[in-house]
């Protein structure tokens, strides 16, 4: 089995977070493995103790119908029961109960991606981390700015007050000085 037939991008898409946990639904699971529904759920419940809670869990009807609305395309025609949930290690233990070839290269490469998923998350934190640290710095020199700004502002707005004139002033009247007329 070639890379070709199991993209990690197909996969990927497969994957949602339902209840906090990332998890692959059962029919997605059925196609990667090439068998129906009916053999993954058959397989699942002969082997109950292999599938916790915390390994595999039913969805809601609510939770079905959010799912639908992010997807916006439903390949999920009408159905008898709740689709399962399979978290990482559910799927996992769900590759060596099916005991097939495909399973285990299909496994391999569901890992791969949820591996694959936790580093770009874990990339994503440290971007978050990092960005939030140069707002921190550039808000602090931000306020810098501003007062530096604001003291030229100060600096350059006409005084508020008329300032006295420097200077010496004649206070006294000038007398008129007449002047004649020639003839």
């Amino acid at each position: 089995m070639s890379n070709d037939i199991i993209r990690v991008q197909r996969i990927a898409q497969a994957i949602f977070v339902l209840r906090g946990q990332k998890v692959i639904l059962g029919q997605d699971l059925a196609a990667l493995y090439g068998v129906t529904v009916g053999v993954l759920t058959q397989a699942m419940k002969r082997n109950t103790k292999r599938f916790p809670k915390d390994f595999v869990f039913q969805v809601t009807a609510e939770e079905l119908r959010n799912l639908k609305s992010q997807i916006v395309i439903s390949s999920w025609g009408g159905r008898r029961h709740l689709p399962y949930a399979f978290t990482e290690q559910g799927v996992a233990m769900l590759s060596s109960v099916l005991n097939s070839e495909r399973a285990v290269k299909v496994n391999i490469a569901i890992m791969r991606t949820f591996v694959k998923l936790r580093e770009t998350l874990q990339t994503n934190r440290e971007f978050a981390r990092k960005f939030a640290e140069l707002e921190k710095r550039v808000g602090k020199h931000d306020q810098e700015i501003a007062a530096i700004i604001e003291a030229i502002r100060q600096l350059m707005a006409p005084p508020k007050t008329p300032r006295p004139e420097i200077g010496f002033h004649v206070r006294e009247k000038a007398p008129r000085y007449r002047t004649r007329k020639r003839a």
